[in-house]
């Protein structure tokens, strides 16, 4: 019997019927009469089209949103963010991680990479509501060249055998200026060791760039590169300062980008060269980061921003069009992660959204994917699917009352704390 039966959905301008079975798309036809366990009748009102795939975040960020905003990023880590992570628990990282995952699937998005504190915390939300996630082991060093808080490490790989197969483990140095050269030559070894991917910020920062000119002769890139870091196995968040040859390294390597052009303007890091990175052979994808340097997590506002500062940075109106942002927001994006999805088609993993066409903003109708890019919001979504699971129906995402307000209730904590 069919799990899910879509009939009357519009794909790719026509009506048809999609069914799912076994978390996958099993038929794609005009009609499909086999009996279904559920039926959702789209009624030509809805589109099917790929979920989204978010390659980098720092989930339990969503207890930090608003909280210390218009800074530089420094003066922002160093002397906000950090000390009031320093007051997370692990319980509130995962009041923080489902909060960030409602607003994640309202918002269409069913895969996140993140990078955060307590990492156990946040794969126990990834499993429970239902995503699709990569959960980092996240390095710090200190003097001695260390890793900081070791235990929540260890914490996440004691359950790494409980893990359901979409929610994977990787390794993430936080950056080349806190995490030192020989734990960073660790990683690299430990990653082709074990087969993990490695999630590093990296070329952020002019700051970074330069600093990393001076102590280490070499760009963030191409140092990374001479430590082993760099391979198809690795995600590189930000890469706004790349060279000519950084573009061409990342290359030739298939390191993979994670482009998060909100979180790079709010902080004035700088514009990502959207151009010169896809004319170089980058693999570009896309990522929120935290919700305390973007404020959300949608999807929709990063592909915006991400067509529009590409067509700025290059001057060129032809850059950065609607399909090829939508593509790096989903299917390139999945296929970096090692997921057979991304494409709404007969064998592939049954990850989709059904987009509400009778939305104001939706209309004119004559490009679905020029409407998605540039004018929708998350409310378009009407429905979730992951895996062949619906996460959320007609908007409706079971527990959200209670997640909220969880969520909160730390904030509050948070807030009490730093006025004392």
């Amino acid at each position: 019997m069919i799990d899910i039966l879509l009939s009357n959905v519009v794909l790719d301008g026509a009506v048809c019927d999609v069914a799912i079975e076994n978390g996958l798309f099993s038929s794609v036809a005009g009609k499909i009469t086999a009996p279904a366990a559920k039926v959702i009748d789209c009624k030509g009102r809805y589109a099917i089209t790929p979920a989204f795939y978010n390659t980098h975040t720092h989930h339990a960020m969503t207890l930090l949103r608003g909280y210390a905003d218009d800074l530089e990023l420094f003066d922002w880590l160093n002397n906000h963010i950090w000390p009031a992570e320093a007051l997370l628990t692990e319980e509130d990282v995962y009041a923080g991680a489902r909060l960030a995952i409602l607003e994640m699937i309202k918002s269409g998005t069913v895969f996140f990479n993140d990078s955060y504190w307590h990492p156990r915390a946040t794969a126990k939300a990834a499993v429970e509501m239902g995503v699709k996630a990569e959960i980092g082991l996240l390095y710090l060093s200190i003097a001695d060249g260390s890793t900081l808080k070791n235990e929540q490490n260890e914490a996440l790989l004691d359950m790494a055998d409980e893990l359901p197969a979409r929610v994977r483990i990787s390794h993430s140095p936080h950056a080349i200026y806190t995490v030192s050269t020989e734990r960073l030559r660790r990683a690299a070894e430990d990653a082709a060791s074990d087969g993990r991917r490695i999630h590093i910020h990296a070329a952020e920062t002019s700051k970074e760039f330069e600093d990393c000119m001076k102590e280490h002769n070499a760009t963030p890139i191409a140092y990374l590169n001479l430590l082993g870091v760099l391979t198809p196995k690795t995600i590189l968040a930000h890469c706004v300062h790349l060279t000519d040859d950084d573009r061409r390294i990342i290359a030739e390597t298939g390191a993979v980008i994670a482009h998060n052009p909100v979180s790079n303007q709010k902080l004035c890091s700088g514009i990502f060269d959207w151009k010169r990175a896809s004319e170089a052979g980058c693999c570009i994808t896309i990522g929120t980061d935290g919700c305390s340097s973007n404020n959300n997590l949608s999807m929709f506002d990063e592909m915006k921003c991400a067509a529009l500062s590409a067509k700025v940075s290059s001057m060129d109106p032809k850059c950065g069009k609607a399909e090829d942002i939508l593509r790096a927001a989903t299917v390139t994006a999945a296929n970096a992660f090692g997921f057979k999805s991304g494409v709404i088609s007969e064998g592939y993993e049954a990850d989709a959204l059904l987009i509400d066409l009778e939305r104001a903003d939706m209309v004119g109708d004559y490009n679905l994917i020029s409407n998605l890019v540039y004018s929708a919001s998350g409310d378009a979504v009407d429905s979730v699917i992951c895996g062949g699971r619906l996460l959320m129906e007609h908007r409706i995402v079971p527990g959200e009352a209670e997640i909220i307000a969880s969520a909160r209730e730390v904030c509050r904590k948070i807030s009490r704390s730093v006025k004392q």
